[in-house]
């Protein structure tokens, strides 16, 4: 997937058909639908695919998953309303190389009806058509754990990159939430919600260490949001991620924080570049995502290179 061109004029047709006709952005959701979308249903799915095309040829792969449960449901609904300016600021202002996007959402698999949806990797207005056909569950088993080790589990074994294969350069993943991931990958939740047959337990440490082979993974933690800033969560996240996990003070940022962190692991701005561009687009998020990034400004840069038989290696990153 990854075909196409996003049009901020097609955006803004439908939001404007969608005030006029009081529909929601995410109707789907809000009709009360009680399963994932079948669009957004993993189970059974082979490979989600982040493919280079001629109009997208050096195409760069970004998934951003969304914690749907408690307080967190309203991040997507934000997110929603800022697409143009995510894209403009990957595209426009040169962070990204043919940006593909990819939209899920996590929930806790021990108690929610649809705790894992996940859209395609889309170029083109398709990625808001994935965005709105989230279920935003708000479920979840209040016990600071929600199902992110099973999610990351799907991203490494059920996505297939172009930009890996062809470049040796890894995709990036975001995970937005406010609680910790289980500590295991268990096979019954495999096979319940994926279709998978494992034999044996996989720990979450193993299967990041598996998914860093395709992904830069990070995670944005709103310290506004139910379990914000948790010492015990956001340790258990340092303890996996390092200086990739990052603190949002304001829930509306998200946005930005995606597009700075992709421009500074790309390489193509420095924070400072970015702060401006945020200013420039009219953005008033700046001091939040200042604050957010910094680690990744003053902690030691971390670089690594991924080798492919048919490309050049020396892929670096953040």
């Amino acid at each position: 997937m990854g075909s196409g061109r996003w049009s901020t004029d097609v955006y803004t047709a439908a939001e404007n058909y969608r005030t006029a006709s009081g529909a929601s952005a995410f109707a789907y959701s809000d009709s009360g639908a009680r399963k994932a979308h079948p669009a957004l249903d993993p189970n059974g799915v082979g490979k989600r695919e982040s493919r280079d095309s001629d109009e997208h040829p050096f195409s760069t792969p970004i998934a951003v998953l969304f914690d749907v449960t408690g307080s967190m449901g309203t991040v997507p609904r934000v997110l929603q309303t800022k697409l143009p300016q995510l894209l403009g600021l990957l595209t426009r202002k040169g962070y990204a190389t043919d940006p593909h996007i990819m939209f899920g959402a996590v929930g806790d698999a021990t108690c929610d009806r649809i705790p894992l949806q996940f859209g395609q990797f889309e170029s083109d207005n398709r990625m808001d058509d994935d965005l709105a056909r989230i279920v935003l569950e708000g479920g979840g088993g209040g016990q600071k754990h929600e199902s992110y080790e099973l999610a990351m589990y799907f991203m490494a074994r059920h996505t297939d990159l172009d930009s890996l294969a062809k470049r040796g350069r890894r995709g990036y993943l975001f995970l937005i939430g406010d609680e910790m991931p289980y500590p295991q990958v268990k096979p019954s939740e495999a096979k319940k919600f994926i279709g998978d047959k494992l034999r044996e337990p996989i720990s979450t440490e193993g299967i990041i260490e598996e998914l860093r082979r395709s992904f830069d993974v990070y995670y944005i933690m709103p310290t506004a949001a139910g379990w914000g800033g948790d010492a015990e969560i956001l340790g258990r996240w340092r303890d996996l991620l390092g200086q990739n996990v990052l603190e949002l003070d304001d829930l509306d940022a998200v946005c930005e924080t995606i597009a700075l962190t992709v421009g500074l692991g790309e390489d193509t701005i420095d924070l400072g570049q970015g702060l401006a561009d945020l200013v420039d687009v009219g953005s008033a998020a700046g001091a939040s995502v200042g604050k957010a990034l910094a680690p990744l400004q003053r902690g030691t840069v971390v670089r690594g290179s991924v080798d492919v038989s048919d490309a050049p290696s020396g892929n670096v990153r953040l």
